[in-house]
């Protein structure tokens, strides 16, 4: 109980210096690209904000991953396996960027950046929609179980019936 009430009031301090300064505290995450990524937002956005990371994102990232589809021919944007590395890529590059600025990954502007990169390069992609069965392929489905219950009840009785104890 005690590790939990310390727990809550270093939590409680740590919201209140926030609160008391109007700024986040300013934290970066260990790699060799992520000193020049906070530097650049502690100089321009006074530490890791979503503003910097979205700055980041569109001079990092999407440049990219445009690029690479830009080289693709339109009708190779809907086979996977051609974009399949650029979309791996470009997932790695924002959530490596995430993690040096230490805000959580996915976050609300990287699931807006996936969901513009489909409404451009992907809408026009035809889906595989399932669709029912035939109807005798349900009826079929339907009725096995149905009728195998009183063979199997009618069986029950009967082994019951004879006395016959043993399986």
């Amino acid at each position: 109980m005690k590790g939990a009430l310390a727990f809550i009031g270093v939590f409680l301090s740590f919201l209140s210096a926030t609160a008391a300064t109007g700024e986040a505290i300013a934290t970066c995450g260990s790699g060799p690209k992520c000193e020049p990524l906070c530097s650049f937002c502690g100089e321009f956005f006074s530490g890791p904000t979503m503003e910097c990371l979205s700055i980041l994102f569109h001079h990092m990232c999407m440049p990219k991953f445009n690029n690479a589809m830009d080289l693709l021919n339109t009708t190779d944007w809907c086979v996977w396996g051609n974009v399949n590395s650029l979309y791996s890529n470009l997932s790695i590059c924002t959530e490596e960027t995430s993690d040096c600025l230490q805000i959580p990954w996915p976050n609300p502007l990287v699931e807006e950046i996936f969901v513009d990169i489909h409404s451009t390069y992907f809408k026009e992609c035809p889906t595989e929609e399932f669709s029912d069965p035939p109807p005798a392929t349900v009826f079929a489905l339907v009725i096995t179980p149905i009728c195998l219950i009183p063979i199997m009840v009618s069986l029950v009785v009967l082994k019951t019936k004879n006395g016959d104890g043993s399986s």
